[in-house]
């Protein structure tokens, strides 16, 4: 009787857990680096692990692709301001690296932390750095094909950037939702020139939902004549393609990842700060397998090809819940060659659809207003 009570001391009732149930634990986990840990426990785990459907990969930093030999030197400064020289570096730290703040830094800033795993002029890539590394002249760092090249069936993979890659000013509104198969399939930009957070408006002055829209004045629609005067269009532009430069550049840096994960069903590419989200969808991802993507001369991204685009435009819009945005800006993007087979004048569904809460709303408000349109050359 007491041998048999010894024995059942020694059973490890944790065993007796099925494969399936850790693998749901694991896949609601998520986090690579949590993941990696987890691999450490035990024989059984290291086998499960590899296992894992659901992936996050969280960046704290983000450095350039190009080392310079001095960063302080006038040459090397004046580089980093184009904002077209370079692309940047994913970087996964133990310790949280500054990271980057304006489009500069995004494609040109100078590299922060060298590489142990790359060679000068090498292109761009992922890095994980090993954790409790306090020392970023000692980090460890890994490529996401290192990182990633143990996970067997991956099928949903996000990627969070530490912040978005556009530097703006306080209190401006921008956002991005961009698909992606081997080229730019549509891309949705919301903007606005100051973002207003009133008390919160009483429901009887609410339609459908909706809040008014008004500037003071009779609204018909209309973009006012002081927005081409005023610099409002230029503003709008230069949002537009940052937007799709970033885009683009994020869109160049996963075909490895892609190419060597078959499994994958979903891919999302976005930032902390929910600036940007780069969206790629099963069908989307196995067309870029199949048809290389077409690199920008100009720079490590994805070629962007001629566009149509369609502009709504609003001078103050009131949120339901007491935001308001002031030159709230909406802009739908498609390529001109879908253009010309889709039916794009009445639908815009995936344009209205394209934001979470409350910015959801203020693109469905913004798609009742008169509709311009415009086209861009391929860049």
């Amino acid at each position: 009787m007491s041998q048999a009570l010894s024995d059942d001391n020694f059973i490890d009732h944790f065993d007796r857990i099925p494969d399936s149930l850790l693998l749901l634990v694991f896949n609601k986990i998520g986090d690579v680096k949590a993941l990696g840990r987890c691999c450490v426990v035990s024989r059984r785990f290291h086998s499960l692990v590899p296992q894992v459907e659901n992936v996050v990969v969280r960046v704290d930093c983000v450095i350039s692709d190009d080392d310079s030999s001095s960063s302080s030197s006038p040459s090397s400064a004046e580089k980093s301001r184009n904002p077209f020289s370079n692309i940047f570096r994913f970087v996964f730290l133990g310790t949280i690296v500054k990271p980057f703040q304006f489009l500069t830094q995004f494609l040109g800033g100078p590299k922060r932390v060298s590489s142990s795993s790359g060679s000068p002029g090498s292109s761009s890539s992922l890095f994980l750095a090993e954790d409790g590394d306090s020392d970023q002249g000692a980090v460890t760092h890994h490529s996401p094909t290192q990182v990633l090249k143990n996970f067997n069936e991956v099928r949903f993979l996000r990627i969070e950037l530490p912040s978005g890659e556009l530097g703006i000013e306080d209190g401006v509104l921008l956002k991005w939702r961009a698909d992606f198969g081997s080229t730019l399939d549509n891309c949705v930009i919301l903007g606005a020139s100051s973002v207003v957070h009133t008390a919160k408006i009483p429901n009887d002055n609410v339609t459908d939902g909706f809040c008014a829209n008004s500037n003071g004045g009779e609204d018909n629609g209309s973009i006012p004549e002081s927005f081409y005067t005023n610099g409002g269009l230029k503003l709008r532009v230069v949002w537009t393609i940052s937007s799709l430069i970033a885009a683009s550049a994020r869109h160049y840096l996963l075909q490895p990842i892609i190419s060597e994960h078959k499994t994958l069903d979903n891919l999302v590419l976005t930032d902390a700060d929910g600036q940007g989200v780069l969206c790629m969808n099963r069908d989307q991802l196995e067309e870029l397998r199949v048809k290389p993507l077409s690199a920008s001369s100009a720079s490590k991204r994805t070629q962007v090809p001629a566009l149509n685009m369609r502009l709504w435009y609003a001078p103050h819009l009131e949120l339901p819940g007491g935001m308001v945005l002031k030159g709230a800006t909406l802009v739908a993007i498609r390529p001109s060659e879908q253009s010309v087979v889709r039916k794009e004048v009445s639908d815009v569904s995936w344009v209205s659809t394209a934001f979470e809460e409350p910015y959801g709303t203020a693109a469905k408000m913004l798609v009742k207003r008169r509709t311009y349109c415009l086209e861009m050359n391929s860049f």
